[in-house]
């Protein structure tokens, strides 16, 4: 039997989502193959969870010792959104350790979690994207007229490292655009100001089966409130229809445009890339590394809808992570 090790939490406003996906990865673990381990990173704590018992990870080999027994792991399986899962740092310690893991390397990692980068490629690509604007901390002046000329209002405002939606702003009063980058700026040395297009938002999973680039079926989210912010993914005030009620052509294209993008980065594992479908063209809008797998989360959705098991797709990720290492 494989020890696996399912490392939650991070340092972002992430951290419960996190846990919940924890705890969901391991109620879905096929425990007949592998033993799974919940261990809780954050900051320099990293602690194996046991009920209320904790174990500490000794960091020079990530070995845990539990009374008398030493625990090596095979594989790890990471869930840890935000920093510092997915934004390449973990993977990077990993890759010293030797140590193979499920999501996707250090590079691709680094790259798609800066929102701005990502977008630059996609447009290289010739791919559709919103226009952006990328604000540093460093920069001395922040032109918001300059901004609204180019963006137009309402616009959105949003860290350019960050997930979940965790402090974006829909900004529709210029007045009302330096609170906003102020409070991004709260969650990141960088802020990015996306146009804002009027459409249907879908998003669609994505993995390698084995033979193939598996998209699942795209779900469309139909926020309570005025866009897919952090109550709407996490407390239920969205409405996620799997599969999406898009034309044949749309649904056709979203899942062909997320297949090219998942070959564009040579990305590994299961990820999640969002698009927006305005004036019937999808937009591409991000790359979700660790995309959510709580009871909550999108993705299960979809699984399910794909006829498929998550323990199965769980029980593939981890397969391919040793065998890539191998």
């Amino acid at each position: 039997m494989k020890n696996i090790a399912v490392i939650c939490g991070g340092d972002s406003g992430e951290f419960e989502v996190s846990m919940n996906s924890a705890d969901m990865v391991i109620k879905s673990m096929d425990l007949k193959k592998y033993k799974p381990y919940k261990i809780l990173i954050k900051g320099l704590n990293w602690h194996v969870l046991d009920g209320k018992k904790k174990y500490p990870i000794d960091k020079n080999n990530f070995t845990c010792a539990i009374g008398t027994k030493k625990i090596k792991f095979d594989c790890v399986y990471n869930i840890i959104h935000g920093t510092p899962g997915e934004d390449g740092r973990i993977q990077g310690y990993l890759d010293m350790m030797g140590l193979p893991y499920t999501s996707p390397n250090v590079a691709i990692s680094g790259l798609t979690m800066n929102k701005y980068l990502t977008k630059k490629i996609c447009f290289a690509e010739k791919l559709p994207v919103a226009k952006s604007v990328l604000v540093k901390d460093t920069d001395a002046i922040v032109n918001v007229d300059e901004i609204v000329k180019k963006l137009k209002l309402p616009c959105f405002v949003k860290p350019n490292n960050g997930g979940s939606s965790v402090a974006t702003s829909k900004v529709y009063e210029k007045k009302k655009m330096v609170a906003a980058i102020e409070e991004a700026f709260q969650h990141d040395h960088e802020v990015i100001i996306e146009e804002f297009l009027k459409g249907t938002e879908v998003t669609c999973g994505v993995f390698f089966d084995g033979e193939k680039v598996k998209t699942l079926p795209i779900t469309e989210i139909v926020p309570h409130n005025d866009f897919f912010d952090y109550d709407a993914k996490y407390n239920g005030q969205s409405d996620e229809i799997t599969p999406a009620r898009l034309e044949k052509k749309i649904y056709n294209q979203v899942q062909k445009l997320t297949a090219e993008i998942y070959g564009l980065f040579n990305i590994q594992g299961l990820v999640r890339i969002d698009f927006i479908i305005h004036k019937d063209e999808p937009y591409f809008m991000e790359i979700n590394t660790i995309p959510g797998f709580s009871s909550a989360s999108i993705v299960p959705q979809q699984i399910r809808a794909a006829k498929m098991k998550e323990m199965d797709v769980i029980s593939l990720l981890i397969e391919q992570a040793m065998s890539r290492k191998k």
